[in-house]
Protein backbone atom coordinates (compact mmCIF):
# COMPACT_ATOMS: atom_id res chain seq x y z
CA UNK A 1 0.00 0.00 0.00
CA UNK A 2 2.67 1.87 0.98
CA UNK A 3 4.18 1.42 -2.15
CA UNK A 4 0.85 2.29 -4.07
CA UNK A 5 1.18 5.72 -1.87
CA UNK A 6 5.07 6.36 -3.46
CA UNK A 7 4.02 5.78 -6.95
CA UNK A 8 0.49 7.65 -7.08
CA UNK A 9 2.44 10.76 -5.56
CA UNK A 10 5.45 10.56 -7.65
CA UNK A 11 2.42 10.52 -10.80
CA UNK A 12 0.34 13.71 -9.41
CA UNK A 13 4.54 15.31 -9.18
CA UNK A 14 4.88 14.59 -12.62
CA UNK A 15 1.76 16.11 -13.45
CA UNK A 16 2.71 19.16 -11.61
CA UNK A 17 5.67 19.20 -13.17
CA UNK A 18 4.47 19.15 -17.08
CA UNK A 19 1.97 21.89 -15.75
CA UNK A 20 4.52 24.29 -14.47
CA UNK A 21 6.76 23.67 -17.28
CA UNK A 22 4.45 23.95 -19.93
CA UNK A 23 3.30 27.20 -17.32
CA UNK A 24 7.29 28.51 -17.75
CA UNK A 25 7.08 28.18 -21.74
CA UNK A 26 4.65 31.14 -21.96
CA UNK A 27 6.31 33.49 -23.16
CA UNK A 28 6.41 37.36 -21.19
CA UNK A 29 7.77 40.40 -21.95
CA UNK A 30 7.76 43.65 -20.62
CA UNK A 31 7.69 46.90 -22.29
CA UNK A 32 7.01 50.66 -21.25
CA UNK A 33 3.04 50.44 -20.73
CA UNK A 34 2.96 47.27 -18.61
CA UNK A 35 3.59 43.45 -19.29
CA UNK A 36 2.44 40.95 -21.61
CA UNK A 37 1.75 37.22 -22.08
CA UNK A 38 2.09 35.84 -25.54
CA UNK A 39 2.52 32.32 -26.99
CA UNK A 40 4.87 29.76 -28.35
CA UNK A 41 5.00 28.75 -31.92
CA UNK A 42 7.83 26.49 -31.53
CA UNK A 43 10.70 28.63 -30.50
CA UNK A 44 9.49 31.30 -31.91
CA UNK A 45 7.60 33.43 -29.42
CA UNK A 46 4.14 35.41 -30.75
CA UNK A 47 2.50 38.45 -28.86
CA UNK A 48 -0.13 39.73 -30.89
CA UNK A 49 -2.20 42.86 -30.71
CA UNK A 50 -0.23 45.25 -28.87
CA UNK A 51 -1.47 48.52 -28.29
CA UNK A 52 1.27 50.69 -29.82
CA UNK A 53 -0.89 53.91 -29.46
CA UNK A 54 -4.27 55.10 -28.43
CA UNK A 55 -7.34 54.19 -29.65
CA UNK A 56 -8.40 56.97 -32.62
CA UNK A 57 -11.90 57.62 -31.67
CA UNK A 58 -14.00 60.41 -30.70
CA UNK A 59 -11.87 63.93 -30.37
CA UNK A 60 -8.87 61.61 -31.39
CA UNK A 61 -10.32 60.50 -34.84
CA UNK A 62 -8.39 62.32 -37.33
CA UNK A 63 -5.05 63.56 -35.25
CA UNK A 64 -1.99 62.30 -35.24
CA UNK A 65 -1.55 59.34 -32.85
CA UNK A 66 -1.50 59.55 -28.93
CA UNK A 67 0.38 57.19 -26.59
CA UNK A 68 -1.36 54.12 -25.80
CA UNK A 69 -2.51 53.62 -22.34
CA UNK A 70 -0.54 51.61 -19.17
CA UNK A 71 -2.17 48.71 -17.29
CA UNK A 72 -1.58 46.53 -14.47
CA UNK A 73 -1.12 42.64 -14.63
CA UNK A 74 -0.26 41.07 -17.64
CA UNK A 75 -2.33 41.75 -20.42
CA UNK A 76 -3.03 38.96 -22.69
CA UNK A 77 -0.83 38.94 -26.11
CA UNK A 78 -2.60 36.00 -28.35
CA UNK A 79 -4.87 37.39 -30.73
CA UNK A 80 -4.72 39.58 -33.17
CA UNK A 81 -6.22 43.45 -32.41
CA UNK A 82 -9.01 44.54 -34.83
CA UNK A 83 -8.73 45.82 -38.17
CA UNK A 84 -9.29 49.19 -38.86
CA UNK A 85 -12.24 50.47 -40.62
CA UNK A 86 -12.77 49.12 -44.00
CA UNK A 87 -15.14 48.22 -46.34
CA UNK A 88 -13.65 47.33 -49.86
CA UNK A 89 -11.75 44.02 -49.15
CA UNK A 90 -9.66 42.48 -52.02
CA UNK A 91 -10.49 38.71 -53.33
CA UNK A 92 -7.15 37.83 -51.71
CA UNK A 93 -7.17 38.93 -48.70
CA UNK A 94 -8.11 36.62 -45.47
CA UNK A 95 -8.53 37.80 -42.36
CA UNK A 96 -8.01 36.42 -39.14
CA UNK A 97 -9.00 39.19 -36.41
CA UNK A 98 -12.43 40.41 -34.62
CA UNK A 99 -13.36 42.82 -37.57
CA UNK A 100 -13.62 46.26 -38.46
CA UNK A 101 -13.37 48.91 -35.36
CA UNK A 102 -12.02 52.63 -35.05
CA UNK A 103 -9.93 51.24 -32.26
CA UNK A 104 -7.21 49.28 -34.64
CA UNK A 105 -3.63 50.89 -33.64
CA UNK A 106 -2.27 47.08 -32.52
CA UNK A 107 0.75 46.06 -33.19
CA UNK A 108 2.35 42.01 -33.53
CA UNK A 109 5.81 40.43 -32.59
CA UNK A 110 7.65 37.56 -33.86
CA UNK A 111 10.65 36.62 -32.22
CA UNK A 112 13.54 33.43 -31.35
CA UNK A 113 15.55 36.30 -29.01
CA UNK A 114 15.29 36.86 -25.50
CA UNK A 115 16.09 40.45 -23.98
CA UNK A 116 19.48 41.68 -25.20
CA UNK A 117 19.45 39.19 -27.71
CA UNK A 118 20.07 42.22 -29.92
CA UNK A 119 18.56 40.43 -33.40
CA UNK A 120 17.40 42.51 -36.56
CA UNK A 121 14.23 44.02 -36.49
CA UNK A 122 11.88 43.76 -39.73
CA UNK A 123 9.00 45.96 -39.35
CA UNK A 124 6.13 45.16 -42.38
CA UNK A 125 3.25 47.30 -44.01
CA UNK A 126 0.73 45.63 -45.33
CA UNK A 127 -0.95 46.79 -48.94
CA UNK A 128 -4.55 47.22 -49.88
CA UNK A 129 -4.15 51.17 -51.74
CA UNK A 130 -4.50 52.58 -48.45
CA UNK A 131 -8.28 51.45 -48.26
CA UNK A 132 -7.78 47.82 -47.04
CA UNK A 133 -5.54 45.32 -45.52
CA UNK A 134 -4.56 43.75 -42.12
CA UNK A 135 -1.84 42.41 -40.43
CA UNK A 136 -4.35 39.15 -40.06
CA UNK A 137 -3.48 37.78 -42.69
CA UNK A 138 -2.18 34.25 -42.94
CA UNK A 139 0.17 35.08 -46.19
CA UNK A 140 1.79 37.74 -43.66
CA UNK A 141 2.05 35.35 -40.35
CA UNK A 142 6.03 36.21 -39.16
CA UNK A 143 6.46 32.72 -37.49
CA UNK A 144 8.73 31.29 -40.07
CA UNK A 145 10.81 34.31 -41.52
CA UNK A 146 11.68 34.67 -37.87
CA UNK A 147 13.22 31.80 -38.12
CA UNK A 148 16.13 33.13 -40.02
CA UNK A 149 17.40 35.30 -36.73
CA UNK A 150 15.31 38.69 -37.08
CA UNK A 151 12.78 39.64 -35.21
CA UNK A 152 9.52 40.29 -37.32
CA UNK A 153 6.97 43.11 -36.36
CA UNK A 154 3.97 43.77 -38.16
CA UNK A 155 1.06 46.91 -37.39
CA UNK A 156 -2.46 47.95 -38.20
CA UNK A 157 -2.57 51.81 -39.58
CA UNK A 158 -5.78 53.72 -40.25
CA UNK A 159 -7.27 53.59 -44.28
CA UNK A 160 -9.47 55.41 -46.65
CA UNK A 161 -11.36 58.35 -44.94
CA UNK A 162 -10.17 57.58 -41.44
CA UNK A 163 -6.67 57.71 -42.17
CA UNK A 164 -6.30 60.36 -45.00
CA UNK A 165 -9.43 62.93 -44.71
CA UNK A 166 -8.07 66.49 -44.98
CA UNK A 167 -10.40 69.32 -44.24
CA UNK A 168 -9.86 73.11 -43.34
CA UNK A 169 -10.56 73.08 -39.93
CA UNK A 170 -8.55 69.72 -39.25
CA UNK A 171 -5.29 71.79 -40.82
CA UNK A 172 -6.26 74.98 -38.39
CA UNK A 173 -6.28 73.01 -35.10
CA UNK A 174 -3.04 70.92 -35.95
CA UNK A 175 -0.75 74.02 -34.86
CA UNK A 176 1.13 72.95 -38.08
CA UNK A 177 -0.57 73.87 -40.95
CA UNK A 178 -1.35 70.17 -42.22
CA UNK A 179 -3.30 67.72 -42.66
CA UNK A 180 -3.63 63.68 -43.57
CA UNK A 181 -1.77 60.84 -43.44
CA UNK A 182 -2.77 60.00 -40.25
CA UNK A 183 -2.35 56.01 -41.18
CA UNK A 184 1.25 57.14 -42.34
CA UNK A 185 1.94 58.89 -38.92
CA UNK A 186 0.45 55.54 -37.27
CA UNK A 187 3.32 53.95 -38.74
CA UNK A 188 5.91 56.57 -37.31
CA UNK A 189 4.22 55.75 -34.21
CA UNK A 190 4.99 52.29 -34.53
CA UNK A 191 8.29 52.29 -35.33
CA UNK A 192 8.97 54.87 -32.16
CA UNK A 193 7.19 52.10 -30.23
CA UNK A 194 9.64 49.41 -31.44
CA UNK A 195 12.76 52.22 -30.71
CA UNK A 196 11.12 52.12 -27.24
CA UNK A 197 10.11 48.71 -26.67
CA UNK A 198 11.68 46.19 -28.91
CA UNK A 199 15.06 45.19 -26.96
CA UNK A 200 12.04 43.77 -24.25
CA UNK A 201 11.80 40.98 -27.13
CA UNK A 202 15.69 40.35 -28.17
CA UNK A 203 15.29 42.88 -31.09
CA UNK A 204 17.69 45.58 -31.68
CA UNK A 205 16.25 48.86 -31.79
CA UNK A 206 19.18 50.14 -33.94
CA UNK A 207 19.12 47.97 -36.87
CA UNK A 208 15.42 48.44 -37.95
CA UNK A 209 14.09 47.32 -41.63
CA UNK A 210 11.07 48.22 -42.48
CA UNK A 211 9.33 46.18 -45.71
CA UNK A 212 6.06 46.52 -47.34
CA UNK A 213 4.15 45.50 -50.45
CA UNK A 214 2.32 47.73 -52.88
CA UNK A 215 0.74 50.17 -50.47
CA UNK A 216 3.37 49.00 -47.72
CA UNK A 217 5.88 49.87 -50.82
CA UNK A 218 4.56 53.44 -51.53
CA UNK A 219 4.85 53.57 -47.50
CA UNK A 220 8.50 52.76 -47.43
CA UNK A 221 9.30 55.08 -49.76
CA UNK A 222 7.22 58.30 -47.77
CA UNK A 223 8.78 57.05 -44.85
CA UNK A 224 12.16 57.13 -46.11
CA UNK A 225 11.45 61.15 -47.57
CA UNK A 226 10.01 62.06 -43.69
CA UNK A 227 12.14 63.96 -41.94
CA UNK A 228 9.77 62.63 -38.91
CA UNK A 229 11.50 58.85 -39.46
CA UNK A 230 15.09 59.87 -38.50
CA UNK A 231 16.66 57.41 -36.88
CA UNK A 232 14.00 55.34 -36.54
CA UNK A 233 15.04 52.71 -39.19
CA UNK A 234 18.23 51.79 -41.04
CA UNK A 235 17.18 49.54 -44.09
CA UNK A 236 14.19 49.55 -46.46
CA UNK A 237 12.70 47.07 -48.92
CA UNK A 238 10.34 47.95 -50.64
CA UNK A 239 7.99 45.43 -52.92
CA UNK A 240 5.90 46.89 -55.83
CA UNK A 241 5.44 50.56 -55.58
CA UNK A 242 6.66 53.61 -54.54
CA UNK A 243 5.52 57.29 -53.76
CA UNK A 244 7.01 58.17 -57.56
CA UNK A 245 3.37 57.80 -59.35
CA UNK A 246 3.02 60.19 -62.35
CA UNK A 247 -0.78 58.28 -62.51
CA UNK A 248 -2.84 56.59 -60.35
CA UNK A 249 -1.98 56.98 -56.49
CA UNK A 250 -0.41 60.15 -56.27
CA UNK A 251 0.33 62.35 -53.45
CA UNK A 252 -1.52 65.46 -53.48
CA UNK A 253 -0.65 68.68 -51.82
CA UNK A 254 -3.11 69.20 -48.78
CA UNK A 255 -4.18 72.25 -50.36
CA UNK A 256 -5.42 70.90 -53.51
CA UNK A 257 -7.03 68.11 -51.60
CA UNK A 258 -9.34 69.87 -48.84
CA UNK A 259 -11.56 71.70 -50.55
CA UNK A 260 -13.25 68.43 -52.16
CA UNK A 261 -13.19 66.69 -48.53
CA UNK A 262 -15.14 69.43 -46.82
CA UNK A 263 -16.90 69.48 -49.44
CA UNK A 264 -18.09 65.44 -49.24
CA UNK A 265 -18.12 66.32 -45.03
CA UNK A 266 -20.88 68.41 -46.05
CA UNK A 267 -22.93 66.93 -48.45
CA UNK A 268 -22.22 63.19 -47.11
CA UNK A 269 -21.93 63.76 -43.51
CA UNK A 270 -23.98 66.52 -42.86
CA UNK A 271 -21.17 68.03 -41.28
CA UNK A 272 -20.16 72.07 -41.39
CA UNK A 273 -17.17 71.51 -38.73
CA UNK A 274 -14.63 68.65 -37.71
CA UNK A 275 -16.61 68.49 -34.39
CA UNK A 276 -19.58 67.61 -36.15
CA UNK A 277 -17.73 65.44 -38.67
CA UNK A 278 -16.04 63.63 -35.46
CA UNK A 279 -19.59 62.69 -34.07
CA UNK A 280 -20.64 60.81 -37.01
CA UNK A 281 -21.18 57.34 -36.00
CA UNK A 282 -17.43 54.97 -37.60
CA UNK A 283 -19.85 52.81 -39.68
CA UNK A 284 -21.55 55.87 -41.60
CA UNK A 285 -18.72 57.75 -42.14
CA UNK A 286 -17.31 54.27 -43.68
CA UNK A 287 -20.34 53.57 -45.70
CA UNK A 288 -20.54 57.50 -47.16
CA UNK A 289 -16.86 57.03 -48.49
CA UNK A 290 -17.77 54.31 -50.28
CA UNK A 291 -20.60 55.88 -51.81
CA UNK A 292 -18.46 58.88 -52.55
CA UNK A 293 -15.89 56.14 -53.90
CA UNK A 294 -17.73 54.58 -56.34
CA UNK A 295 -16.26 55.11 -60.40
CA UNK A 296 -12.80 55.68 -58.89
CA UNK A 297 -12.99 59.89 -59.43
CA UNK A 298 -12.74 60.10 -55.57
CA UNK A 299 -10.45 58.67 -52.88
CA UNK A 300 -9.26 59.42 -49.50
CA UNK A 301 -5.15 58.97 -49.90
CA UNK A 302 -1.88 60.19 -48.44
CA UNK A 303 -1.15 64.05 -49.53
CA UNK A 304 1.60 66.25 -49.13
CA UNK A 305 0.53 67.91 -45.96
CA UNK A 306 3.56 69.96 -44.86
CA UNK A 307 4.37 68.17 -42.06
CA UNK A 308 4.96 64.29 -42.32
CA UNK A 309 6.60 65.30 -45.96
CA UNK A 310 7.15 69.14 -46.16
CA UNK A 311 7.30 68.43 -50.19
CA UNK A 312 6.71 65.67 -52.53
CA UNK A 313 8.44 62.82 -52.39
CA UNK A 314 10.57 62.96 -55.40
CA UNK A 315 11.56 66.10 -55.00
CA UNK A 316 12.90 65.05 -51.45
CA UNK A 317 14.82 62.80 -52.78
CA UNK A 318 15.99 64.78 -56.10
CA UNK A 319 17.58 67.37 -53.26
CA UNK A 320 19.45 64.30 -51.68
CA UNK A 321 17.12 65.20 -48.41
CA UNK A 322 15.86 61.38 -48.22
CA UNK A 323 16.64 59.17 -45.01
CA UNK A 324 19.90 57.58 -47.10
CA UNK A 325 19.34 53.84 -46.34
CA UNK A 326 20.15 50.86 -47.74
CA UNK A 327 17.27 49.95 -50.40
CA UNK A 328 16.43 46.78 -51.92
CA UNK A 329 13.45 46.69 -54.23
CA UNK A 330 11.83 45.48 -57.16
CA UNK A 331 8.09 44.83 -58.59
CA UNK A 332 6.37 41.44 -60.44
CA UNK A 333 6.17 40.14 -63.75
CA UNK A 334 2.63 40.59 -64.19
CA UNK A 335 1.83 43.33 -62.32
CA UNK A 336 -1.43 43.99 -64.04
CA UNK A 337 -3.72 42.49 -66.62
CA UNK A 338 -4.91 44.11 -69.77
CA UNK A 339 -8.19 43.00 -71.26
CA UNK A 340 -8.57 43.00 -74.92
CA UNK A 341 -12.05 44.38 -76.16
CA UNK A 342 -13.90 41.98 -78.37
CA UNK A 343 -14.18 43.41 -81.48
CA UNK A 344 -11.03 44.40 -81.15
CA UNK A 345 -7.31 42.53 -81.84
CA UNK A 346 -4.17 43.23 -79.84
CA UNK A 347 -2.18 44.21 -82.08
CA UNK A 348 -5.02 47.06 -82.70
CA UNK A 349 -5.74 47.60 -78.95
CA UNK A 350 -1.98 48.57 -78.77
CA UNK A 351 -1.96 50.71 -81.05
CA UNK A 352 -4.77 52.44 -79.67
CA UNK A 353 -3.14 52.97 -76.41
CA UNK A 354 0.05 54.10 -77.78
CA UNK A 355 -2.08 56.91 -79.40
CA UNK A 356 -4.46 57.28 -76.59
CA UNK A 357 -1.18 57.83 -74.10
CA UNK A 358 1.71 59.33 -76.26
CA UNK A 359 0.46 60.74 -78.93
CA UNK A 360 2.88 61.67 -81.80
CA UNK A 361 5.41 59.70 -79.85
CA UNK A 362 3.36 56.42 -80.02
CA UNK A 363 5.86 54.95 -82.65
CA UNK A 364 8.62 55.26 -80.21
CA UNK A 365 6.69 53.78 -77.82
CA UNK A 366 6.08 51.00 -80.06
CA UNK A 367 9.47 50.27 -81.36
CA UNK A 368 9.60 49.85 -77.11
CA UNK A 369 6.62 47.78 -76.51
CA UNK A 370 6.17 46.04 -79.77
CA UNK A 371 3.22 44.20 -81.12
CA UNK A 372 3.89 42.46 -84.65
CA UNK A 373 2.09 39.35 -83.50
CA UNK A 374 -0.99 39.10 -81.38
CA UNK A 375 0.87 37.25 -78.35
CA UNK A 376 3.57 39.84 -78.80
CA UNK A 377 1.03 42.68 -78.30
CA UNK A 378 -0.58 41.29 -75.76
CA UNK A 379 2.66 40.90 -73.51
CA UNK A 380 3.28 44.32 -74.76
CA UNK A 381 0.27 45.70 -73.53
CA UNK A 382 0.13 43.81 -70.33
CA UNK A 383 3.70 45.18 -69.96
CA UNK A 384 2.50 48.60 -69.92
CA UNK A 385 -0.33 48.26 -67.76
CA UNK A 386 2.11 47.01 -65.51
CA UNK A 387 4.76 49.98 -65.67
CA UNK A 388 1.79 52.57 -65.97
CA UNK A 389 0.30 50.88 -62.56
CA UNK A 390 3.43 49.91 -60.62
CA UNK A 391 6.55 49.16 -61.84
CA UNK A 392 7.96 52.50 -63.49
CA UNK A 393 7.00 54.50 -59.96
CA UNK A 394 9.52 51.86 -58.06
CA UNK A 395 11.92 52.19 -61.03
CA UNK A 396 11.99 55.69 -60.59
CA UNK A 397 12.50 55.30 -57.11
CA UNK A 398 15.47 53.16 -57.41
CA UNK A 399 16.95 55.69 -59.51
CA UNK A 400 16.66 58.26 -57.31
CA UNK A 401 17.70 56.62 -54.28
CA UNK A 402 20.62 55.60 -56.81
CA UNK A 403 21.55 59.17 -58.01
CA UNK A 404 21.54 61.00 -54.47
CA UNK A 405 21.98 58.32 -52.09
CA UNK A 406 25.15 57.17 -51.23
CA UNK A 407 24.07 53.82 -49.62
CA UNK A 408 23.61 50.64 -51.61
CA UNK A 409 20.57 49.59 -53.76
CA UNK A 410 19.53 46.78 -54.74
CA UNK A 411 16.77 45.43 -57.53
CA UNK A 412 14.79 42.93 -58.29
CA UNK A 413 12.00 40.84 -60.33
CA UNK A 414 9.89 38.16 -58.64
CA UNK A 415 9.17 35.95 -61.73
CA UNK A 416 7.73 33.13 -60.75
CA UNK A 417 4.37 31.87 -62.11
CA UNK A 418 2.16 31.35 -59.33
CA UNK A 419 0.68 27.85 -58.86
CA UNK A 420 -2.70 27.62 -59.99
CA UNK A 421 -5.36 28.39 -57.60
CA UNK A 422 -8.70 28.91 -57.19
CA UNK A 423 -8.98 32.56 -56.86
CA UNK A 424 -6.65 33.64 -60.03
CA UNK A 425 -6.98 32.16 -64.02
CA UNK A 426 -4.55 29.58 -64.92
CA UNK A 427 -2.21 32.14 -66.98
CA UNK A 428 -2.39 35.19 -64.31
CA UNK A 429 1.43 34.61 -63.61
CA UNK A 430 4.11 36.40 -61.03
CA UNK A 431 1.03 38.80 -60.27
CA UNK A 432 0.40 41.93 -58.03
CA UNK A 433 1.23 41.11 -54.28
CA UNK A 434 2.32 37.28 -55.64
CA UNK A 435 5.62 37.34 -53.59
CA UNK A 436 4.75 37.80 -50.22
CA UNK A 437 3.77 34.21 -49.63
CA UNK A 438 7.59 33.35 -50.97
CA UNK A 439 8.83 36.35 -48.26
CA UNK A 440 7.34 35.13 -45.45
CA UNK A 441 7.53 31.56 -45.87
CA UNK A 442 3.76 30.72 -46.17
CA UNK A 443 3.20 27.73 -47.83
CA UNK A 444 1.26 26.24 -46.05
CA UNK A 445 1.12 22.23 -46.92
CA UNK A 446 -3.06 22.47 -46.21
CA UNK A 447 -3.42 25.39 -48.11
CA UNK A 448 -5.75 24.92 -51.26
CA UNK A 449 -2.87 26.42 -53.32
CA UNK A 450 -0.87 23.85 -54.55
CA UNK A 451 2.52 24.38 -53.64
CA UNK A 452 5.66 22.95 -55.84
CA UNK A 453 9.20 22.10 -54.89
CA UNK A 454 10.48 25.11 -56.50
CA UNK A 455 8.66 27.49 -55.06
CA UNK A 456 10.23 26.03 -51.30
CA UNK A 457 13.04 26.44 -52.81
CA UNK A 458 12.68 29.95 -53.76
CA UNK A 459 10.61 30.66 -50.62
CA UNK A 460 13.85 29.74 -48.94
CA UNK A 461 16.07 31.80 -51.33
CA UNK A 462 13.82 34.85 -50.34
CA UNK A 463 13.70 34.68 -46.58
CA UNK A 464 17.56 34.26 -47.05
CA UNK A 465 17.84 37.30 -48.59
CA UNK A 466 15.69 39.52 -47.12
CA UNK A 467 16.81 38.88 -43.61
CA UNK A 468 20.19 38.91 -44.65
CA UNK A 469 19.60 42.36 -46.21
CA UNK A 470 18.34 43.04 -42.53
CA UNK A 471 21.30 41.67 -41.01
CA UNK A 472 23.67 44.05 -42.83
CA UNK A 473 22.42 46.50 -45.56
CA UNK A 474 23.43 43.10 -48.05
CA UNK A 475 21.40 40.75 -49.37
CA UNK A 476 23.72 38.31 -49.78
CA UNK A 477 25.17 38.26 -46.26
CA UNK A 478 28.33 39.88 -45.09
CA UNK A 479 30.96 40.04 -46.27
CA UNK A 480 29.96 39.20 -50.03
CA UNK A 481 29.81 42.80 -51.04
CA UNK A 482 34.10 42.82 -50.52
CA UNK A 483 33.79 39.00 -52.59
CA UNK A 484 32.96 36.82 -49.43
CA UNK A 485 31.77 33.10 -50.56
CA UNK A 486 27.22 32.93 -50.57
CA UNK A 487 25.21 30.13 -50.87
CA UNK A 488 22.88 31.77 -52.96
CA UNK A 489 23.55 33.25 -56.00
CA UNK A 490 24.85 36.47 -56.12
CA UNK A 491 22.67 39.66 -56.09
CA UNK A 492 24.82 42.01 -57.14
CA UNK A 493 24.21 45.76 -56.61
CA UNK A 494 21.87 48.16 -58.76
CA UNK A 495 24.08 51.17 -60.60
CA UNK A 496 25.72 52.28 -64.08
CA UNK A 497 28.81 50.37 -63.18
CA UNK A 498 27.61 46.71 -62.77
CA UNK A 499 25.24 47.32 -65.97
CA UNK A 500 22.13 47.93 -63.74
CA UNK A 501 21.98 44.37 -62.75
CA UNK A 502 18.72 42.97 -61.70
CA UNK A 503 18.04 39.75 -59.80
CA UNK A 504 15.32 37.49 -61.17
CA UNK A 505 13.44 35.48 -58.49
CA UNK A 506 12.16 32.27 -60.00
CA UNK A 507 13.15 28.83 -60.41
CA UNK A 508 16.89 29.89 -61.58
CA UNK A 509 18.23 32.62 -59.87
CA UNK A 510 19.94 34.89 -62.32
CA UNK A 511 21.46 38.72 -62.10
CA UNK A 512 20.62 39.99 -65.66
CA UNK A 513 21.40 43.89 -67.13
CA UNK A 514 18.54 45.38 -67.17
CA UNK A 515 16.97 44.84 -70.95
CA UNK A 516 14.40 47.16 -70.43
CA UNK A 517 16.01 50.31 -69.16
CA UNK A 518 14.94 52.02 -72.44
CA UNK A 519 11.22 51.50 -71.65
CA UNK A 520 11.71 53.41 -68.28
CA UNK A 521 13.85 56.32 -69.64
CA UNK A 522 11.22 56.94 -72.59
CA UNK A 523 9.04 56.88 -69.50
CA UNK A 524 11.04 59.14 -67.41
CA UNK A 525 10.92 61.44 -70.82
CA UNK A 526 7.89 61.78 -70.91
CA UNK A 527 6.70 62.48 -67.75
CA UNK A 528 8.91 65.02 -67.39
CA UNK A 529 7.99 66.66 -70.55
CA UNK A 530 4.28 66.35 -69.45
CA UNK A 531 5.39 68.15 -65.79
CA UNK A 532 7.31 71.00 -67.85
CA UNK A 533 4.21 72.18 -69.50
Amino acid sequence: MAKVRVLLSLGILAVFTAVAMQAAAVPEAKIDTGKLRGKADGNISVFLGIPYAAPPVGNLRWKAPAPPAKWSGARDATQFGSRCMQGAIYSDMVFRDPGINEDCLYLNVWTSGKKGAKLPVMVWIYGGGFVAGATSEPRQEGTTLAKHGVVVVSMNYRLGVFGFFVHPDLIAESGRNSAGNYGLLDQVAALEWVKRNISAFGGDPNNVTIFGESAGSFSVSALMASPLTKGLFHKAIGESGAAFSTTGLRFEPAATVAPRHAKFAEESLAAKTIAEARAVPAQKVLDAAMDASKGGTFRFGPDVDGYFLPEAVPAIFAAGKQNDVPLLAGWNHDEAEFTVEKDKSPIASLKEYATKHFGDKADEFLKLYPGDTDEQALRSLKDAAGDQFIAFSTWRWLEAQRKTGKSHTFRYRFDQSHPADRKRPPDAGAYHSAEIEYVFGQLDPENWISWRPEDRDLTEAMQTYWSNFAKAGDPNGPPSLSGGASTLPHWPVYDGDSGYLVLHLDAQIKAEKDSLRDRYLFLEAQAQAKQAK
